[in-house]
């Protein structure tokens, strides 16, 4: 039986006043991507905790009333998906802004600064994860960046070697998969788009790097990379630059023989050469059917049909049947809509 899921990102209930780069003025592509989430906070004060807990508690229900079988905090408490866990981190200044170029000079934003060797500061994701898990008798995926996607989202003004940063990176982040998995969370995500983006550099370090990530990961903890393309600048938006859609093929091997037990690639925006689910003889893949960046809701009935056109080329039960990505962009209405159909394509199929 295949099973259902989301990534990570869920449009934030109004009352949860946090800035989320999903609904910057300026688009995705915002030049202050953070700068604001401490205001925002420190605005809500006292109640910020309770504030948050219900968001959380509201976007678990979604998911579960649509259906799905493993479900996510939503990542209501973060600006987006990156910097969140950056200011866990020592070595990350936030008070000290740099302006750099980004997607190939698509534009300039201000990011929080590598200053000195990073480390873990304090552990926090445990306790996300309880308070989203407490909602629900479904299983909770905690999700976080992974080192080369935070590499390329900060200013670094301390390493000269990309390999070191990306291992000190993924030390940090180990401390925080141990924790999870201590605390009882047993579905684990890393969030490397940049794997897509940068095949050669996911081959050369970015996959070592992730290794030490999850290292001493119980194996009975699904030890999950999501790997998209990249998110356009606005819903709606046409021709916005993705990655090669030779990368996945270029690093499907390496996927393969990794630690990593299931892996989340998009299809739904742009389809894949299903002969690229051939390579996966062990590992799960987590297949986005539902497109994160368009307004039109997909039918039962042509997601049922890509499912059952990928299961040509994999076993049901190493099949999982998601987004392509974060729903932030979305609404919550289109979302729920969007994640409806999915769950009920899958049920047709039994």
């Amino acid at each position: 039986m295949i099973k259902t899921t989301c990534i990570g990102a869920y449009p934030k209930p109004s009352f949860v006043e946090l800035p989320d780069w999903f609904n910057a003025a300026e688009s995705t592509v915002t030049s202050e991507p953070t700068q604001h989430w401490a205001e925002a906070i420190s605005r809500m004060g006292a109640h910020a905790e309770d504030i948050i807990a219900r968001g959380v508690a509201e976007v678990v229900s979604d998911q579960e009333v649509a259906g799905l079988d493993i479900l996510t905090d939503g990542e209501v408490a973060r600006e987006n998906y990156i910097h969140y866990h950056c200011r866990h981190l020592k070595g990350i200044d936030f008070s000290t802004l740099t302006e750099r170029s980004l997607r190939n000079d698509a534009y300039v934003a201000r990011l929080p600064t590598i200053v000195a060797s990073v480390t873990a500061r304090d552990l926090f994701l445990a306790q996300d994860w309880k308070r989203a898990q407490r909602y629900t008798e479904k299983p909770v995926k905690m999700t976080m960046p992974g080192p080369m996607t935070i590499g390329d989202t900060t200013a670094d003004a301390f390493y000269d070697d990309p390999k070191k940063r990306g291992q000190d990176l993924a030390d940090a982040l180990n401390k925080e998969v141990l924790d999870l998995a201590q605390a009882g969370c047993r579905h684990i995500q890393i969030d490397e788009p940049l794997f897509a983006r940068k095949p050669e550099e996911a081959l050369d370090f970015g996959f070592e790097n992730l290794e030490r990530a999850f290292h001493k990961c119980p194996k009975d903890v699904v030890r999950t990379v999501h790997m998209c393309c990249g998110y356009p600048d606005r819903l709606d938006s046409v021709d916005y630059p993705k990655a090669d859609p030779n990368s996945y093929l270029m690093i499907a091997e390496a996927i393969e023989d990794s630690c990593i037990d299931a892996i989340s690639l998009e299809d739904a925006h742009r389809h894949n050469d299903l002969k690229l689910l051939d390579h996966f003889e062990k590992t799960t893949v987590i297949f986005g059917v539902v497109a994160i960046a368009t307004s039109a809701i997909e039918s039962v009935d042509a997601i049922e049909a890509r499912l059952r056109a990928a299961m040509g080329h994999i076993d049901s039960d190493r099949l999982i049947a998601a987004p392509d990505c974060g729903l932030g962009m979305l609404g919550r209405e289109r979302a729920r809509q969007k994640l409806t159909n999915m769950c009920e394509a899958v049920r047709r199929i039994g």
